[in-house]
């Protein structure tokens, strides 16, 4: 239900002993159920009662009234949930009787009740008329597109324009030039949600405002599975005019993201990266992943960690067994000091504990008055409640109803808000903490890794959107430096600024790769190697993967979108892992490599070699990493084209053994 008003009547002109009319109060709501957005009012004393619900009929020249089928009542039986799901089971199964015209008296069923209750597709919607202003209680009395009136909906509350704001949302409204009392439904938005597959569900202006407050709700589903009626959508114009002008997609994301210039123009601050030659990419394998006992022997007797960054680079080319994540995730996140001990651990987490239980007990002793009184803790929940529901339950872990691990997501993003009440909740947090949980298997310890988690990931949700709008420049910089051809490729295709890589960036990959493999990537960039920014790196992994398909198929812009949409799921995380890390050592192995290109990954404050721990020389001077510090460490291996190969055997070098 996304609109809900009460105090909304319907005049019936059905008094006997008077000319009044009789007023009845009901409920409009509207309603969002799979692919379709219904309109619905009903008396306040009204049930699902199959005999009691009205409906405009495609084929009906007035009201008609619906009842189940023989089937149907046979098979579900008498008594059915007070719900709107029950509704809809009853709707989808639904034959249709003309209903007698009444006249404009209300119709009267066996119990003496009057029964006006109705419910239309807006796919049915014609036109809304409103009243004259100033003349009483505002009115709406929509029509459909056979030509069915309604009967006219008075707002004794007010609030009709709240209706209309909603229903912008779904559909395009604009004036009749006749009257300007009569909005219209653009032709164009129902041609728009069938080939969308309802993925926009709003006018290109509406848009522009959800992307900017909302962008994790446009670009989840939405945004990466557009046809070609966007353009028509985003121009509102002669559909005869089917070019769209070179910029036109660039001027949509600049408005969208205010700031945001990648590859139209220089950027200010930026060099301008020539084609250089980077060389060939070397070839990369994997190990497997770090066992319990390899952690164990670089540990001492008071728990602390003795070579970190030797045990980091084992994580960064194998990952974690899954029994060593509850632990080495704390590390990595940054829960746990790295050179803590047991004793110290033990006493960061209770002290940890007390902080977190008097964070939930704010929240959860506000009462329903007060947060009522607080719009922002209200809208919080509510997202935050949407959101829990859709979750991922790809796991044991969020399967079924009242499950204890979709509770536990759901208090523990709400005390997040507490912690950080100026960001609070937005939508995609929750795809960042649920692995995190699945993990963590515990309340208090998955949300102090969740904390330190947005710490790195805070500016992709703030409302400037800064972090996003960095990243989506220094993604294009990387792969410019890496294939300007394909840049140009996909500027030419209005694909210059990336849009489609949107998702990967604001929420990790989480929504590209299968939950096991989500856990073995997050670990792998935890680590910070090879160097700055190696989830960029990433994304030109998969790019460069795509990018003979996109150019020999010639994909347009709408291809292109499809195209890498479509790779969700489909991705091998092993093989994405080794080509990131070539390109990696190849720009590192470059030795005429862009000032931008160095600032991004971090290449001059790099302090690894390929020789020494310590990143000194035998004079004592730090020097910056050209080329990779981990290869010694990989049997048996996973070649960069997928396959494993068991034969090779580990060596260790001697410097990178535990002290």
């Amino acid at each position: 239900v996304v609109y809900e008003q009460e105090g909304v009547f319907i005049h019936s002109s059905c008094g006997k002993n008077d000319d009044q009319d009789s007023l009845i109060s009901g409920v409009l709501r509207v309603i969002e159920k799979e692919n379709e957005v219904i309109v619905d009012w009903r008396p306040l004393d009204d049930t699902l009662d199959a005999s009691n619900i009205l409906c405009a009929g495609k084929d009906s020249s007035s009201v008609v009234e619906w009842t189940q089928t023989p089937k149907e009542k046979c098979s579900r039986g008498a008594d059915r949930p007070s719900s709107y799901e029950a509704e809809w089971d009853m709707v989808t199964t639904v034959s249709f009787k003309k209903k007698p015209h009444s006249n404009g008296d209300a119709t009267t069923h066996a119990n003496g009740e009057s029964k006006w209750s109705f419910l239309f597709s807006l796919t049915d919607l014609k036109s809304i008329k409103q009243n004259k202003e100033g003349m009483g209680w505002s009115y709406l009395v929509f029509c459909l597109k056979d030509d069915v009136k309604l009967p006219a909906l008075h707002f004794h509350h007010g609030d009709s324009k709240l209706l209309i704001k909603c229903l912008e949302k779904h559909v395009v409204l604009n004036e009749s030039p006749q009257d300007k009392r009569v909005l219209l439904v653009n032709s164009q938005n129902k041609s728009l949600s069938q080939s969308f597959e309802n993925l926009f569900d709003e006018p290109s202006y509406g848009l522009l405002q959800k992307l900017k407050k909302d962008p994790y709700t446009v670009t989840m589903g939405r945004f990466s599975k557009v046809t070609n009626y966007i353009f028509d959508s985003f121009r509102l114009s002669d559909p005869s005019n089917q070019r769209r002008p070179p910029s036109e997609m660039a001027d949509f994301l600049n408005d969208a993201i205010p700031g945001l210039k990648i590859n139209q123009q220089e950027e200010p601050g930026f060099e301008v990266i020539t084609r250089i030659d980077l060389g060939k990419q070397p070839e990369v394998s994997r190990r497997e992943p770090v066992s319990a006992e390899e952690w164990a022997k670089n540990m001492d007797s008071e728990g602390r960690i003795l070579n970190v960054d030797y045990i980091k680079r084992l994580i960064f080319k194998g990952g974690l067994c899954h029994t060593l994540r509850k632990e080495a995730w704390k590390f990595l996140l940054g829960y746990f000091p790295w050179n803590s001990t047991k004793e110290e651990r033990a006493n960061l987490q209770k002290r940890k504990t007390d902080e977190y239980f008097r964070m939930k007990l704010q929240w959860k002793s506000v009462s329903e008055e007060q947060e009522k009184r607080n719009s922002r803790l209200r809208d919080y929940r509510s997202l935050i409640e949407k959101d829990v529901n859709r979750t991922d339950r790809t796991n044991k872990f969020y399967e079924g109803e009242d499950n204890p691990g979709l509770i536990l997501l759901h208090d523990i993003l709400m005390t997040y808000c507490m912690y950080d009440f100026d960001l609070g909740y937005v939508q995609g947090m929750s795809d960042l903490l649920s692995p995190v949980l699945y993990v963590m298997e515990n309340e208090v310890d998955a949300f102090w890794c969740f904390v330190s988690y947005m710490d790195q990931m805070h500016q992709n949700f703030e409302e400037q959107m800064q972090g996003m709008k960095t990243q989506l420049i220094q993604l294009s910089t990387l792969l410019r430096l890496l294939d300007s051809g394909f840049c140009s490729y996909l500027e030419s295709q209005d694909s210059g600024y990336l849009y489609f890589c949107f998702r990967w960036l604001l929420i990790r990959f989480k929504r590209e790769f299968s939950f096991q493999d989500i856990l073995r990537l997050w670990e792998v960039m935890w680590t910070e190697l090879p160097c700055q920014n190696f989830h960029l790196l990433l994304c030109c992994a998969i790019l460069e993967s795509e990018k003979q398909q996109i150019m020999e198929k010639h994909y347009g812009f709408n291809e292109i979108l499809k195209h890498i949409n479509e790779l969700s799921m489909k991705i091998d995380v092993e093989y994405i892992l080794c080509k990131a890390e070539a390109i990696s050592m190849q720009m590192m192995n470059c030795k005429e490599l862009p000032q931008a290109v160095s600032e991004i990954l971090g290449i001059e404050s790099s302090s690894v070699t390929p020789d020494s721990d310590t990143g000194e020389d035998e004079s004592g001077a730090v020097f910056s990493c050209p080329t990779s510090s981990y290869q010694s460490i990989s049997t048996p291996v996973i070649a960069a084209n997928g396959t494993r190969d068991s034969t090779q055997q580990m060596s260790e070098a001697q410097s990178l053994a535990p002290a």
